[in-house]
């Protein structure tokens, strides 16, 4: 299979051992992921942003295949059970394609919002062990264990640590594909980083006989490319994930389902509700094919049925947000973005609200996001020299000893527009 990529360029999966990849692309549990774009509602404030989960999952398939490659030609002093042989190389690839498999509709929009929900990562397992998949069918046909592997190494288990954390670590085969595709896509070229050389100064660190090797990076030609990757991630959530439209429609969104959810809980009646939502509302466990039949359409049939809903702040959200009439925002510094403070908005911003006539369970809300973006690790990616131990990045880098634990944070009130002159007068008062 070739294929043509924005972000790579040529894609090609020809090798025996990744024709894998092919056949989980053509399951009908990868193919939902064209119906799930990979930044949710980004869109609002980027309007490039309209790449799936798919593209990033082929995406990160090939970094992978990228990556399998640098490591064979780094791996001569390791024994032969340390290798990354044509079999694990082939979990490995069907990790790498199948990690966000289950994800929800509205990138983490639905799990955050609708009660009892399990993580992406949870149905994601469930996807590839259940054996009515597509996806399991694929795997089991290979190999009755593979489904069992393959799900234990998104989750970020394997037997050879470095391979585990090539799908889930501080440097993945998932984040060096999303931050260069989520970069292409919104425009934002600060998001950029050299994957070539980055893989190209990949190392095995020394250890003591019989222990797993842990990657590395080279210390003389690494350093800064590795502190590129992390800058870019620090740079996007800076400016695209944390960024005040997308939040404040994401939180538009999550209060439409939690309101939907209320309403049927009540007993009232909607049109188009999914039937994982009508679960949700009564209380009883997401069935698998019920959450694979979510995509972020299913939800934007449903929001459009729900404008005209005898529940009218529902009615309303859901009308605004088709027409992009996005709530505004006023960021909080200091003390006022200290938890006290918070509550002391909170309270002059619902008072606003109500003088006005608006429903402040409705119209006024605290966003509050926080991301760190690069943290401290059992087994963090180490820097190695030609003389000396192995040193931790955040020893030998000058930017990452400063980034290290650090935690980017944005704490927002959001309010209906109409409330924009009131609301930014009494907040003024508070100082």
């Amino acid at each position: 299979m070739i294929l043509r990529d924005p972000v790579h360029g040529l894609v090609a999966f020809e090798a025996e051992e990744e024709s894998i990849i092919p056949r989980l692309m053509d399951t009908k549990e990868m193919q939902r992921l064209r119906r799930i774009r990979q930044l949710g509602v980004a869109s609002v404030a980027f309007p490039g942003a309209e790449h799936t989960r798919f593209s990033h999952a082929v995406g990160a398939a090939f970094v992978m295949k990228l990556l399998i490659a640098r490591l064979r030609t780094i791996d001569e002093a390791l024994p032969y059970w340390q290798k990354v042989t044509t079999d694990r190389a082939r979990d490995a690839l069907a990790a790498a394609l199948l990690h966000d498999v289950g994800h929800g509709p509205l990138s983490h929009l639905f799990e955050n919002s609708v009660p009892g929900t399990p993580h992406h990562e949870e149905w994601t397992s469930r996807i590839v062990t259940d054996p009515s998949t597509d996806v399991n069918r694929v795997l089991r046909e290979i190999d009755p264990h593979m489904p069992d592997r393959v799900a234990a190494l998104t989750r970020g288990e394997h037997e050879l640590p470095y391979l585990a954390k090539a799908v889930s670590g501080t440097f993945d085969v998932d984040r060096c594909d999303y931050l260069l595709r989520d970069a292409h896509a919104t425009g934002v070229g600060y998001g950029q980083f050299d994957l070539d050389w980055l893989l190209r100064s990949l190392r095995f660190a020394p250890v003591s006989e019989g222990s797993v090797p842990l990657l590395a990076i080279d210390g003389q030609k690494g350093l800064p490319a590795i502190e590129a990757f992390l800058l870019a991630r620090l740079f996007m959530f800076q400016q695209v994930y944390l960024h005040k439209a997308t939040r404040s429609a994401e939180w538009m969104i999550r209060t439409i389902l939690t309101r939907a959810v209320f309403v049927l809980m009540e007993g009232q009646r909607l049109e188009s509700v999914p039937r994982a939502i009508v679960s949700a509302a009564a209380g009883d466990p997401i069935s698998l094919d019920d959450y694979l039949d979510l995509d972020d359409a299913t939800i934007a049939v449903a929001m459009h049925a729900w404008e005209g809903s005898s529940d009218k702040p529902l009615a309303d959200l859901c009308r605004r947000i088709r027409d992009r009439k996005l709530f505004k925002t006023y960021e909080l510094f200091g003390e006022l973005a200290a938890p006290e403070g918070r509550e002391r908005v909170l309270e002059v911003a619902r008072d606003v609200a109500k003088k006005r006539g608006f429903d402040p369970d409705v119209y006024v809300g605290l966003d509050v996001a926080s991301a760190t973006p690069f943290g401290a690790e059992a087994t963090p990616l180490s820097v190695i020299f030609e003389k000396g131990a192995p040193r931790p990045l955040s020893e030998v880098s000058f930017l990452l000893s400063r980034l290290a634990g650090q935690v980017l944070s944005r704490t927002r009130l959001l309010f209906a527009r109409e409330l924009r002159e009131e609301m930014t007068s009494a907040l003024a008062a508070l100082g």
